[in-house]
């Protein structure tokens, strides 16, 4: 395998609004930001317009990892590929049927659209039976009539899905070759490539999501290495998976739909990170970026995982992924009052074209940064990124006067400090969701609060829902960019084994173990990736007998008997519900291979500006800000001028070139030995 260089190593993290990298020079152990707007027409335009303004020797660079929302915006906007699908006859309509759920859950209205209409869903005689046996072989002159339908109608990829595939992968694999010889591009899969699991429906739409980003993500990953190559930058991108792991590009455009949650799962790996360094095993974290709020829990020093997610209605994928709360409640999220006479954020967004009225690009509606910017927390003067002049304050007091004033009876800084308390309102019921309907005490847990807009309402949320502090990262601005760099290598595999657990046969299922594990270093191989220490386990997917969903059960790789996987379950289900079902049969539904690849660690040390050598915090200036109700006059520092132990109390503001931190009132924010500020109440 190759060797992860030791030279720069640099996080590219592409947002609604910001494009952020994060660069580490491990030969002379700095770190830098660099942040600037996001070019939606074309995301390496951003990032190529950030490497411009990187100081450090480009030809230098060791590992690039790119967190990316190409497959994210592809799914939200329908602007992926035109897929066609090929299935068995009588199964046409598994995409439209789902699970018989419906937009609209409390109606008889909404309407859903697959991603292939019905017209590019193809049937053809074939016939696998759930134990395996294959009854009606696949005809060879039957799928390339097809595949030559699909291609006249324009499809661009295509993707056979048969059912029962999963226990016998034969016919699909035929007709995957089949279609290799006659189709024109890379873009044929087979569902048991990309899910070999039981449950039509699940495998249907993850197969048919991957299908439709494939054409999407392949060409931009090239596009982005063809622009580092001109900047002289050769070395491998890695591409971060909605697991929080890192993969190559190779198994990035293979498998794209292990890439939607891409950017996000970033910020919660780095917020982790730096959250285990620094002494904390039990975090919330909150990224709130220019379009959203994201909100994850991480218990014991483990992110929160799930099997499948719905990344819109409809469009489920099933693939372990950091689990993650999404509300719209960003910085460039729009206020209005509704016809109820109801303020209301989001989850529309301004973005970064145009953005927030305050960016003065013909935006006339307010946003949460407009009401920050109004209520004096924001300097107009420095605005965090690259790319947006001098923030026009007037166009966002004229924004929310218009808006939210005047419909609402309230003068300007009554509405303005109206939208923050609605946005932190709505950002503390996410973090309920994620911690109290759960089970977790809130009080158990410290706030971690990133993005560009995390640490201006980082005081109000400890405040409102009762956590212990919160730390905010030395770069909160470029913490998914961070992410990326200090993420591992993870690789998942998956078997459906599908039996009671009394009739499970031991030595078989080792057997499936050690051919996930031999498929996994085979695809470590063929990516060329190196890692410092490789850690393999096992999970079953198990429920009692009657059972729809089931708990994930993590194993050693080798099993010794039945009555371990059992005590295993036993105890997995009772820290879950609080109670075994007693007497009910237990059954394996699926096996999964996890194999994760540590990457060398990064010292958090670094973040601490060893060029201050006053022990004295320099207070920069006095700004007037809007609290409680009244102006008060507060200090402003700098972040890069506190040294550890220094201690700041509110209201007051900090600030960098990546964020604005706002210690609110009756809180002291305390610097650390780590470069994090830590917010407490007084």
């Amino acid at each position: 395998m190759t060797e992860l260089s030791a030279q720069t190593a640099i996080g590219i993290d592409v947002g609604g609004t910001y494009t952020d990298l994060f660069l580490y020079d491990a030969k002379n152990c700095e770190c830098s930001v660099v942040k600037v707007v996001t070019d939606h027409a074309a995301q390496a335009n951003g990032i190529e317009v950030g490497l411009k303004n990187c100081n450090v020797q480009l030809n230098n660079v060791g590992t690039i990892v790119h967190g990316t929302t190409v497959g994210t915006n592809a799914l939200l906007q329908r602007t992926g590929a035109r897929v066609g699908l090929i299935t068995t006859k009588g199964f046409g309509d598994v995409l439209e049927m789902r699970r018989r759920d419906r937009p609209q859950t409390w109606g008889l209205w909404g309407r859903f659209d697959p991603i292939i209409p019905r017209h590019r869903r193809l049937e053809v005689e074939e016939r696998t039976l759930s134990d395996g046996k294959v009854i009606q072989p696949v005809h060879e002159d039957e799928i390339k009539e097809a595949g030559q339908r699909l291609l006249d109608m324009g499809a661009e990829s295509v993707v056979v899905f048969f059912i029962n595939s999963y226990a016998n992968q034969q016919n699909e694999t035929y007709a995957g070759d089949i279609l290799r010889e006659i189709w024109p591009n890379e873009y044929v899969s087979t569902s048991s490539e990309i899910l070999p699991e039981i449950r039509e429906y699940e495998r249907a739409s993850t197969s048919a999501i991957n299908a439709y980003l494939q054409p999407i993500l392949g060409p931009y990953l090239t596009d982005l290495g063809d622009r580092l190559h001109r900047h002289h930058i050769d070395t491998q991108i890695l591409v971060v998976q909605s697991n929080g792991g890192l993969t190559s590009t190779r198994m990035a455009c293979r498998e794209p739909v292990r890439t939607t949650l891409s950017g996000p799962a970033a910020g919660v790996i780095g917020a982790a990170y730096i959250a285990h360094q620094s002494g904390y095993d039990n975090v919330i974290t909150c990224d709130m970026g220019g379009t959203s709020f994201d909100v994850s829990l991480i218990a014991d020093g483990s992110a929160s995982m799930v099997a499948e997610t719905a990344i819109d209605f409809g469009m489920v994928t099933r693939s372990p992924m950091i689990e993650i709360v999404t509300i719209g409640a960003g910085g460039g999220s729009i206020a209005n009052v509704d016809a109820g006479g109801i303020l209301e954020i989001g989850p529309e967004s301004a973005g970064s074209e145009p953005g927030p009225a305050c960016y003065g690009k013909g935006n006339g509606t307010p946003t949460v940064t407009d009401a920050n910017l109004v209520l004096g927390r924001i300097n107009p003067l420095t605005p965090i990124g690259m790319g947006i002049g001098q923030l026009d304050l007037d166009a966002a007091k004229r924004a929310i006067v218009s808006h939210i004033a005047k419909p609402l009876g309230l003068d300007l800084m009554a509405a303005a400090d109206a939208i923050i308390r609605v946005a932190n309102s709505k950002m503390a019921g996410a973090i309920r969701l994620v911690s109290i309907e759960r089970g977790y005490q809130p009080e158990a847990f410290v706030l971690m609060p990133f993005g560009g807009g995390g640490a201006l309402h980082a005081g109000a949320l400890i405040k409102d829902v009762g956590l212990s502090k919160a730390v905010i990262p030395r770069y909160p601005g470029a913490t998914s960019a961070f992410g990326c760099v200090v993420a591992d290598i993870r690789l998942d595999r998956v078997k459906t084994i599908n039996t009671l657990l009394k009739h499970l046969d031991i030595n078989r299922l080792n057997e499936e173990s050690e051919r996930l594990h031999l498929d996994g270093m085979r695809n470590l191989e063929a990516s060329q990736l190196s890692v410092k220490e490789l850690t393999v386990y096992l999970e079953l997917d198990m429920n009692y007998v009657g059972q729809t969903h089931t708990i994930t059960v993590q194993l050693p790789q080798n099993l010794v008997s039945v009555g371990l996987i059992r005590k295993a379950f036993e105890q997995t289900y009772r820290r879950i519900y609080s109670d075994v079902l007693e007497g009910i049969p237990v059954r394996v539904l699926n096996m999964r291979m996890v194999m994760i690849g540590k990457r060398p660690e990064f010292d958090l040390s670094l973040f601490l500006n060893a060029k201050v050598e006053s022990t004295q915090t320099k207070t920069i200036k006095q700004r007037d800000v809007w609290v409680e109700g009244e102006w008060q006059s507060v200090r402003v520092y700098q972040r890069n001028q506190l040294n550890a132990g220094t201690v700041i109390v509110g209201p007051a503001l900090i600030e960098q070139n990546d964020a604005t931190v706002f210690v609110d009132d009756k809180l002291t924010g305390t610097a650390d030995t780590f470069g994090n500020l830590t917010l407490e109440l007084q």
